[in-house]
């Protein structure tokens, strides 16, 4: 895993890793995520109720889900009575979206296209969700002043990613260990060879944020449970009741 600067090239790559290979093994899960009574969030699913991820009084509340995937945080919001759209670069995923819709009885706009350029108005949202999509497999630098577009003012920002202590300890196809790997000066851009990922930084998150309007209201470095569920070829429970290996951002568009 290298870092580099910006380039532009990521958006096929991570196109084609999508529809080409990750959607045969995250599609069998859309089920099981859709038809969670509760949210649970990221690799320890992590519930609702303990990182309160979503804003209270979501009836009417118009969203968009900025890498939607299989839309099971959308399908999540459409249940409490927000009205989600749902935005995504990967056919197949999307495909698996509309048969679960299907499924559950659930209708809400599903887009095929990139988080970084949405074909939504201006100020259409009052809240943009990311739970490992626009936030970790878009340009940060493209994919926030976007959402600031998208959401009027006072509209909520919510995402989850990989945190940057993960990335500075988990080395290329292996799992995160104890030791510092790499350089934080200068990491934001990580590529994987077959994908392209982005993790900032904390100061350089805050910053970029604060640059397009937000005021960030809360950072939850989420702890993986004991016992955890499972483990995970890139990072253990074990490391992750350690150290934090996903964390939550909750900002507020000025207003």
């Amino acid at each position: 895993m290298t870092a580099h600067g910006d380039r532009s090239d990521h958006a096929e790559l991570n196109r084609r890793y999508w529809d080409d290979r990750a959607a045969a093994w995250h599609g069998p899960l859309a089920r099981d995520q859709w038809a969670l009574p509760e949210p649970r969030w990221g690799l320890w699913a992590t519930p609702e109720s303990q990182v309160r991820v979503l804003p209270d009084g979501l009836a009417g509340t118009r969203a968009i889900e900025l890498g939607c995937g299989t839309a099971y945080v959308s399908a999540w919001l459409a249940r409490a009575g927000a009205h989600p759209v749902g935005i995504d670069f990967s056919e197949k995923q999307l495909a698996t979206a509309r048969a679960m819709q299907a499924e559950f009885g659930l209708d809400f706009p599903l887009v095929l296209g990139s988080a970084e350029q949405v074909p939504c108005e201006d100020g259409a949202f009052d809240l943009a969700i990311s739970e490992y999509g626009a936030s970790l497999w878009c340009d940060p630098h493209r994919w926030i002043p976007e959402a600031a577009r998208l959401l009027a003012p006072g509209g909520r920002l919510v995402f989850m990613r990989y945190s940057p202590l993960f990335a500075l300890c988990v080395p290329p196809g292996g799992r995160a260990s104890a030791t510092l790997l790499r350089g934080q000066f200068g990491m934001g851009r990580l590529d994987w060879g077959e994908r392209t990922e982005f993790v900032l930084p904390h100061g350089e998150m805050i910053r970029l944020l604060r640059s397009h309007g937000f005021v960030v209201e809360d950072l939850i470095e989420v702890q993986a449970p004991r016992p955890a569920h499972r483990d995970y070829a890139e990072v253990s429970a074990a490391w992750a009741h350690a150290w934090p290996s996903e964390e939550i951002w909750k900002a507020r568009l000025a207003g």
